[in-house]
């Protein structure tokens, strides 16, 4: 194991040159403390769970020491939000602190948020709150354990910084890794610029260090767009499986990697609402949970528009083309493993889409009710769960065709339980959950964010003494308003 000292670099981005990035060094903050610390992504760093107490961790994470032999650095790249185009956001609070590259060869872009003033800060203050840091620490970490493709945070660190958003609040840090900051914003920042010779550049950095299988395609960007349009799709189908509501699915916000990213008002559905809004800023619900297929569509289609002096617009459309599929197959398999369905049917898109109809209508709970599918056989747990929903004559129609699907299963019922709780959590990340952590750790209480993170790290195992977090959300904490301040 290393020390945070002992790293080794790889300045992929970084030589890239000031086009791409400007240096500016992070501003501390006053009087920092460790909040909470992932372990398992300390491991990615090749560092030890002790770490998690290294002051040198501690000063890397509230902007007061950095890497001597790196600058930090402020991405430049625009984006659409809300689907209109903004010429020039880049990272306003942000900084790529290094490159680290691990003994498994993996490369790990380590990026400071709310570490200050920027040239891409506009009119904000370039910090991060506590409320926010916290948020996205717990989404990053949870989505990774329910095998969703997603940054991952490090650690959050709080402060004695005076910030103001809606009220008075302390600035705080999150320390996250990914193997690539890259967004679909960074190839329209340069496209719509007409800056072609730092476009190619771009595509050559990405085509080399994150698509080298892509090199060898007759179309490499070809290949690339369409190996971007498949983790899109595969990760927004995971999305959906799960009811995770991204909030904000602006092209800035859209990883190059497929990865979820950049978390703000997000939320994982309580009860199964198909046009659930989490961003109370979203009022004309753009980004909707029914939403976010198509926008990813959108989205792609934005990342496309800037490949249109490479390759053909005939072909970029027949790349395009394919997402939908990709996207409903791989939902498909997703929903099929929840509901525990062997082989393929061509009728199980209906059987689901009948399901979730039913499961809206009477506001059943998402998560629960596919693991509570699986704690007994079929017909039995069938039989319980009929009383949450509102018709029963619907629900016991969809249950005969339910039922003569799984006919033919020949599993007992301990290998179906254990297979469907394989992929059925438990404990699931919910609003309020996360509110009562951050209620408690904005007056200095740490241990129910770092007990909310335990239970999370394995949430499709039951744990002794764990009941409260697999309950239905109280009245008062289904729905909680999010917002982008942060």
């Amino acid at each position: 194991m290393k020390s945070l000292d002992t790293l080794k670099f790889n300045p992929r981005f970084a030589d890239l040159g000031n086009v791409f990035s400007a240096p500016i060094k992070p501003t501390a903050v006053e009087q920092a403390k460790m909040v909470i610390c992932s372990t398992d992504a300390l491991a990615l760093l090749d560092l030890p769970p002790s770490a998690a107490d290294d002051p040198l961790l501690l000063q890397l994470a509230s902007g007061t020491w950095h890497w001597p032999q790196h600058e930090p650095r402020a991405m430049v790249y625009s984006g659409h939000q809300f689907g209109g185009y903004t010429p020039r956001l880049g990272d306003g609070r942000g900084l790529l602190l290094g490159e680290v590259l691990n003994t498994a060869g993996e490369h790990w872009d380590v990026h400071l948020k709310g570490a200050g003033l920027t040239p891409f800060s506009r009119t904000g203050d370039g910090r991060a709150v506590l409320r926010s840091s916290i948020r996205e620490f717990l989404a990053s970490e949870y989505l990774h354990k329910l095998g969703i493709p997603t940054s991952r945070a490090l650690c959050v660190t709080d402060s004695e910084t005076i910030v103001w958003r809606e009220q008075r609040e302390t600035a705080a840090m999150l320390l996250r890794l990914s193997p690539s900051h890259i967004r679909f914003g960074h190839f329209e920042y340069f496209y719509y610029n007409k800056q072609y010779g730092e476009l190619e550049r771009l595509h050559q950095h990405v085509l080399n260090d994150l698509y080298p299988e892509c090199l060898t395609a007759a179309e490499p960007l070809a290949a690339l767009l369409t190996e971007v349009v498949k983790r899109t799709a595969e990760t927004i189908a995971l999305w959906q499986a799960y009811g995770f509501c991204h909030g904000v699915m602006n092209t800035d916000n859209m990883s190059i990697l497929g990865l979820t990213f950049d978390f703000g008002p997000y939320a994982f559905l309580d009860d199964f609402k198909h046009n659930h809004i989490c961003n109370h800023s979203d009022n004309r619900g753009r980004y909707a949970f029914n939403q976010q297929v198509a926008m990813g569509y959108w989205n792609l289609t934005a990342f496309a528009e800037t490949l249109t002096r490479y390759v053909s617009i005939e072909r970029l459309q027949e790349i395009l083309d394919g997402y939908a599929d990709i996207q409903q197959q791989a939902y498909l398999k997703a929903m099929r493993a929840r509901l525990g369905l062997i082989g393929e049917h061509e009728a199980d898109a209906l059987l689901i889409d009948q399901l979730l109809v039913q499961m809206d209508q009477s506001g059943v709970d998402y998560t629960l009710f596919f693991r509570n599918l699986g704690d007994l056989p079929a017909a039995q747990a069938l039989e319980k769960l009929r009383d949450e929903f509102v018709n029963r004559a619907a629900f016991d129609e969809w249950v005969s065709e339910f039922m003569a699907r799984i006919a033919n299963d020949t599993r007992t019922q301990e290998q179906r339980r254990e297979e469907m709780h394989a992929v059925n959590p438990l404990y699931m990340l919910r609003n309020y959950l996360i509110q009562i952590a951050i209620e408690a750790a904005e007056d200095g209480d740490y241990a129910p964010l770092h007990k909310l993170h335990q239970v999370l790290s394995l949430p499709f195992t039951e744990q002794e003494g764990c009941a409260e977090y697999a309950e239905r959300p109280p009245q008062w904490g289904k729905h909680l308003s999010i917002s982008c301040s942060s």
